[in-house]
């Protein structure tokens, strides 16, 4: 009988430290949220599915994600959130892409990751750190 109560108590606490898992930390959440606002401004569409997108409406979709990351405590860092949500899809697998003037359709990956860094550059030149 003890076997299935040690069982018991066991998951309780899990779902417990689940349900309060910590919230991604303010400076990776602001970044975060800097990159979608850069995505929604940059002119670019993203697709997602094979269908295209308006910048905003990637955002839209992007930001339920970070939510959704954060809301389970599955990421933590800026990054962590570009390879886990803006990406790829978790109902497909595709990756997403994104499509600017005059340029190649690229991965959002790699494009996120660079707006990173420009992100972060006047911080870095300025002597902030993150």
């Amino acid at each position: 009988m003890r076997a299935p109560l040690a069982s018991l108590l066991f998951v309780l606490v899990a779902a417990a430290h689940a349900a309060h898992a910590a919230p991604l930390p303010p400076a990776a959440r602001a970044e975060a949220e800097a990159l979608l606002l850069r995505m929604q401004a940059s002119g670019c569409e993203f697709q997602r599915n094979g269908s295209w997108y308006s910048g905003a409406e990637a955002r839209g979709h992007l930001l339920k994600k970070l939510d959704y990351l954060e809301g389970k405590g599955l990421i933590t860092t800026t990054e962590q959130f570009i390879a886990q949500g803006a990406s790829s899809s978790s109902m497909s697998g595709k990756p997403y892409l994104v499509r600017c003037a005059g340029k190649p359709v690229q991965e959002t990956g790699p494009w996120f990751l660079a707006e990173l860094k420009a992100l972060r550059q006047p911080q870095a030149a300025s002597g902030v750190k993150k």
